[in-house]
């Protein structure tokens, strides 16, 4: 299965290399020669006698491809995440293209196209058993043109969109102080500079801080292998990225270690579309034991690729290795599964909660509220007569986000307190009750150990 973003395919790549090639040899013969020397796979038995790149490619793995010089100048910049388009991440799927994620800002998003929805046609022109190269041929054009767009939404409607085309910049790395001190850096694909963006994004978040930290790797398709090896020297006890197969060599390739590491609580977020660059951190973090992965099973595509420049001009990109984590764990066509399994949608709210209660090691579980309505009020009684006082404090947080709910707390008996929201809360959302060790009963005796209670929004 093939992922692209609105331009080209962010896959895994391990840089240029150049070849010594025969004398005024054709396009064709430089292919021929690149993949009967370097291709890590089965090479097609008839390779000599193909008379077209496209032949050729066709007999490859999924992830080698033919690029012109005009599509590979395409597939860089989507790297780097600078493109024209409509901004979306595309993969194949079995009754056309379906997107993965859309870009903010961007065309796609603006016009409410949303994950899940399967592209149908573009300008009329059937998507099913395209692959994802021939679709974003169609959907990318100059910026001010228009493209129409037949969609399958996930409510079974099928809808069409009229899409004008913009220019946007993706940005490679976002960030965020969460509750609890907690940072969260998105990386959003392994640009150039990807590893260099996200210690700036550490460095100012510790300067707001924060003491712990959860990195977003979910739907990122991959990028440069270089930020790959960077962003695991960024993790405690990470000597290695990967352990690299070829044809002709394999063995463990050393991270980029930094000057500055993230904690060893670090939380590492994944899920089914975090694939090649992403599982290559992954699986050293998880081979290493330096990070905690939550969200569901990766991509699964542990093969590396190569830029090849030919004689015209254009471009050929060729699987030429696999990796695996540096302790073997195996990620081509397997994935990794993270150590902490979440529902699809739920693996920040749980790194998040963790995180909050990892720092209030104290605090005592209560039973939980599950599908409670957004116009829900929280009693919370004491054993004990509570003596009223200013220092008093209970907090609802909204797990994932920057601060807590704001609430009117009430006193409603000498030991019966209600906490009222001032807002409805988020349908579906999740959110954290936490009653600080802060009361006193009458008898003087203090609060010994705070509480907490988990709280399920019905959707």
């Amino acid at each position: 299965m093939r992922r692209i973003t609105a331009l080209v395919t962010a896959l895994m790549v391990i840089g240029w290399l150049g070849m010594p090639l025969k004398a005024a040899a054709s396009p064709l013969d430089e292919v021929k020669q690149i993949v009967s020397e370097n291709y890590m796979g089965e090479l097609p038995s008839n390779l000599q006698t193909m008379s077209s790149i496209d032949a050729i490619i066709g007999q490859l793995d999924p992830y080698s491809s033919y690029f012109t010089k005009e599509e590979f100048e395409a597939f860089t910049g989507s790297i780097n995440n600078t493109t024209t388009g409509i901004g979306v991440i595309i993969e194949e799927h079995e009754k056309g293209i379906q997107i993965v994620s859309t870009f903010e800002g961007a065309a796609a998003a603006l016009t409410g196209l949303e994950p899940g929805d399967i592209i149908l046609s573009v300008d009329g022109s059937k998507t099913k058993g395209m692959s994802v190269q021939q679709v974003s041929s169609l959907i990318t054009g100059q910026e001010g043109t228009t493209v129409q767009l037949e969609v399958l939404k996930t409510t079974n409607l099928t809808k069409t969109y009229k899409i004008t085309r913009n220019k946007f910049t993706v940005p490679a790395v976002t960030k965020q102080l969460l509750y609890g001190n907690v940072g969260y850096i998105g990386l959003n694909s392994f640009s150039d500079d990807g590893a260099t963006l996200v210690q700036k994004a550490k460095e100012t978040l510790q300067k707001q801080g924060a003491t712990s930290f959860i990195v977003d790797l979910r739907n990122n398709g991959g990028g440069f292998v270089h930020t790959a090896e960077e962003m695991v020297g960024l993790f405690p006890k990470s000597p290695y990225a990967y352990a690299l197969h070829m044809r002709d060599q394999e063995g463990l390739v050393k991270s980029v270690q930094q000057s500055s590491l993230f904690p060893t609580n670090t939380k590492v977020l994944v899920n089914g579309y975090s694939a090649s660059a992403s599982e290559m951190v992954a699986g050293a973090l998880l081979d290493q034991k330096s990070a905690t992965l939550y969200g569901q099973k990766t991509y699964g595509k542990g093969s590396m690729q190569t830029f090849y420049n030919l004689s015209d001009g254009s471009y050929l990109k060729l699987t030429i290795a696999n990796f695996t984590g540096p302790k073997g764990t195996i990620i081509h066509k397997t994935g990794i599964q993270p150590q902490i399994t979440t529902a699809v949608g739920q693996e920040l709210q749980k790194a998040h909660l963790d995180t909050i209660l990892e720092a209030n090691k104290t605090y005592k579980k209560m039973p939980a509220l599950q599908n409670v309505p957004t116009t829900k009020e929280f009693t919370v009684t004491f054993s004990n007569a509570i003596v009223p006082n200013k220092q008093q404090k209970m907090e609802l947080v909204k797990l994932g986000t920057a601060s807590n709910v704001q609430v009117n707390i009430e006193q409603k008996s000498h030991n019966q307190f209600v906490l009222t929201p001032t807002a409805p809360l988020e349908k579906g959302a999740a959110y954290l009750l936490l009653i600080h060790p802060t009361f006193q009963a009458k008898t003087g005796e203090m609060m010994k150990n705070g509480a907490y209670v988990e709280v399920t929004v019905q959707p």
